[in-house]
């Protein structure tokens, strides 16, 4: 078999920033280059790891001239962890990087022009920010560069996030930036526990192994949720970790939770969950609603953040208060009810039916009375027969998963022709894709980008269409 071919090519300027976080470069003969490690304004020693006609891809093998914007990562774990990829770029270049990103996603792909471009919304924290964390248990863990020859290092158990491009290895955590305490706190006795105790870790080659997944969630109301998950139905063995890890942190968690999982993949979605602590959920704020998380439900991961995008929704729905509105891919139907105080009636659309079910509930908590929602795919569920049943709304707000709506969908919406459509994304590329389809009928009014992940890739978007006259 002949050997891949790498090599050095030197002196390469960085000029932007593509998808997946990987600066980009162009060599004087025209090769496009995406280089790991590398931010807009290096100038960088690549090392290729594989070409393709006109493009290649590799690493930083040398930093000849660092880029002004270039700082030093915080995290001890950054150059293993995979994650928090943009660490070493000032969050102000990261905002200006991830607002071009939508622009050129807009013009490149939409081609459509933006009456009002908005400035990006910043998070107002960039470190601990995110309400909810799953880590992973494995027999074997990532040894660093200088572990690797140390006979006193063992290689076995870790508990942390995988590795990227190993998947049967974690990067073993000792402190993540991403979630306020005690987080770090809880993560760190679950290993120290098991290891006590003699729990094997996962083995994910094999499928074998006891300790699987544990998942944190803390609220800004001060609750925090354990769900761990175990590879054997062994239950009493479950509980007398979780009951040694609670007596280890007394007073931090108010719920715990465990279910068994004996399938090949991590999903919890089907598994029967057992609620050993606690009252099986938590609650979180945002503005004045209060809504029940369960641990199979789905929530904005950035709460204080989350709030700004809906805020930002609810401004350009620019709602009096006699609208009908349509909420599509509600989820647990956190737009539509921060929007039923602003409109006459919100009906949402969700494919999952357990997201509908904290919908619901949340709606009832909250005292809502003018909001409404159906299980299944929007595709499927938008039909004459359903806008008879409820009548054509004034406003459609949509917020569909990184592939973004379904042809059909957006063919339906064509057919709707609601006055006014709010766009919320988290992938600019689909939602530009979808734009351009959308344009047949509609004009771009608004767009403004929401940094809802710190030191990532990732940016939400809102946009705002006006029906053409």
């Amino acid at each position: 078999m002949p050997r891949k071919k790498t090599f050095i090519i030197q002196n390469v300027p960085i000029h932007g920033i593509a998808d997946r976080g990987k600066g980009v470069g162009r060599t004087a003969e025209g090769l496009v280059l995406f280089v790991e490690g590398a931010v807009p304004g290096d100038v960088v020693d690549v090392y290729v790891q594989k070409k393709r006609g006109n493009h290649a891809e590799g690493y930083v093998e040398k930093l000849v001239d660092p880029s002004p914007d270039r700082t030093t990562p915080f995290c001890e774990h950054f150059s293993v962890c995979g994650g928090c990829k943009w660490q070493y770029l000032d969050y102000s270049a990261q905002l200006r990087h991830k607002e071009q990103a939508v622009r050129d996603a807009f013009e490149r792909i939409a081609k459509v022009p933006v009456a009002d471009f908005q400035p990006i919304l910043a998070s107002p924290e960039t470190v601990y920010y995110r309400n909810k964390l799953e880590f992973t248990f494995a027999d074997r863990r990532w040894l660093l560069t200088e572990e690797l020859h140390n006979p006193d290092i063992s290689a076995a158990n870790g508990l942390g996030f995988h590795r990227a491009g190993a998947f049967d290895k974690v990067v073993d955590i000792r402190h993540c930036w991403l979630e306020p305490d005690p987080s770090n706190a809880i993560r760190n006795a679950a290993r120290a526990i098991a290891i006590e105790q003699g729990l094997d870790f996962y083995n994910v080659r094999r499928h074998e192994g006891f300790l699987r997944n544990l998942m944190i969630r803390r609220t800004h109301t001060g609750e925090v949720m354990l769900l761990l998950s175990v590879g054997r139905p062994e239950p009493e063995v479950a509980e007398r970790y979780l009951s040694a890890l609670l007596d280890h942190l007394p007073g931090q968690v108010t719920t715990a939770l465990y279910c068994i999982n004996t399938k090949h993949n991590d999903t919890v979605f089907d598994l029967e969950m057992v609620v050993f602590h606690g009252k099986g959920y938590v609650e979180e704020q945002l503005g004045d609603l209060v809504f029940k998380i369960g641990p199979k439900s789905f929530f904005q991961t950035n709460t204080r953040q989350a709030q700004n995008l809906y805020d930002t929704a609810v401004d350009f729905a620019s709602l009096r208060g006699d609208e009908n509105v349509y909420d599509l891919y509600t989820g647990a139907g956190s737009i539509a009810l921060y929007l039923a105080r602003h409109c006459r009636r919100v009906v949402g659309i969700e494919e999952v039916p357990e997201a509908i079910a904290d919908a619901f509930e949340n709606r009832e908590r909250n005292g809502i009375r003018n909001a409404d929602f159906y299980a299944g795919d929007v595709k499927n569920v938008l039909s004459p027969e359903f806008i008879r049943q409820h009548g054509r709304p004034d406003v459609v707000v949509t917020d569909p998963p990184r592939a973004g709506m379904h042809e059909k969908a957006v063919q339906f919406l064509l057919e709707l022709a609601a006055p006014r459509m709010v766009y919320v994304s988290c992938n600019p590329a689909t939602q530009a894709r979808d734009v351009l389809l959308l344009s047949e009928k509609y004009r771009v009014e608004k767009v403004r980008p929401v940094d809802m992940f710190p030191h990532t890739q990732h940016i939400e978007n809102v946009a705002l269409l006006v029906l053409k006259n």
